[in-house]
């Protein structure tokens, strides 16, 4: 945005009216001399007009006298000598220039397209127009030449992971090949980079992989705790013996929550658990049998006995 100055036109305003109130009367009574002294006021008040001259805040104004640099003036008002005097304004504000879109080869050969953005302002402006034809072109090529170096010496991997770093590292070497330029880099950074299709199918690929990887290990990891609790949740239940016909009763009334559901028992628990019983009586029966007086007893249960009982 230009900052326009207003006080060469109202000069001319002003110059003409003045000259119309003094010499507008005298028109009539003498054409010619009114009109040559009413064109000279009108052009002293176009010179006085243009030695005034207005940057804005965020402006520098280099003047040129006679084509060799005098001096920096502005922000605000100042004055010039017509005709020997040329003016340029400097914007000072921090601009950006974008890095156009190119094509590099990495450290693994991969080619990838990536582009930028610089974030740059002028702290010198002599420097910045007398030293450099075109300083905004120039510092965009140095960081295109300084972009390709760096993807260069870094692989794949590092460009995906370390953008942040690529863009340090290109501002350093901007910074050092701009010195004496009278600019300053704030900041490059990088915006895009593009891979080719292919390789975005093989990382999508290995993407996927890991992904699965991962909720395998999740599900197994699961799986383990579930059976770790299930373990301790049967080691309770065999320390009470009513826990598991109480768990029995859960899983029932789980069941038949619903009117559809109909659930039948073939065997109630306690069957189960009489028939569970039937061989420890069955053992304790013979061992008394065993035990009763006449009864013919293996030498080798008489042996075991008498150690038991040693």
């Amino acid at each position: 945005m230009r900052f326009s100055n207003p006080l060469p036109t109202v000069i001319m305003l002003l110059s003409v009216a003045a000259a119309y109130l003094l010499f507008g009367k005298t028109l009539e009574a003498d054409p010619g001399g009114s009109a040559l002294r009413m064109a000279g006021t009108v052009v002293l008040g176009s010179l006085i007009a243009s030695t005034i001259r207005i940057a804005a805040q965020w402006e520098k104004a280099l003047v040129f006298r006679l084509g060799k640099y005098h001096a920096v003036k502005g922000p605000g008002p100042f004055f010039v000598i017509p005709v020997f005097d040329n003016v340029r304004l400097v914007d000072t504000r921090i601009v950006t220039l974008d890095i156009p879109r190119q094509q590099a080869i990495t450290k693994d050969n991969v080619p990838v397209s990536i582009d930028g953005v610089i974030f740059m302002r002028v702290n010198n402006p002599a420097d910045a127009v007398i030293r450099v034809q075109d300083y905004r072109h120039a510092i965009r090529q140095y960081a295109q030449t300084a972009l390709r170096d760096v993807i260069g010496n870094m692989s794949l991997d590092e460009i995906l992971n370390e953008r942040e770093i690529i863009g340090e590292r290109i501002q350093a070497m901007v910074e050092t090949e701009t010195d004496g330029w009278g600019l300053e880099v704030a900041a490059i950074r990088i915006q895009d980079i593009e891979l080719p299709e292919d390789l975005k199918r093989v990382m999508a690929r290995q993407a996927s992989a890991e992904r699965e990887k991962r909720a395998n290990i999740t599900k197994s990891e699961g799986d383990r705790e579930a059976a770790a609790n299930l373990a301790a949740a049967a080691h309770t239940m065999l320390a009470s013996p009513g826990a598991l016909q109480l768990r029995t009763l859960q899983t029932l009334d789980g069941l038949g929550s619903s009117a559809s559901n109909t659930v039948v028992m073939a065997i109630p628990v306690e069957v189960i658990d009489a028939m569970r019983a039937v061989p420890q009586l069955a053992k304790a029966f013979g061992d008394a049998k065993a035990l009763e007086p006449g009864s013919a007893v293996p030498a080798v249960a008489v042996g075991e006995k008498a150690a038991e009982a040693g």
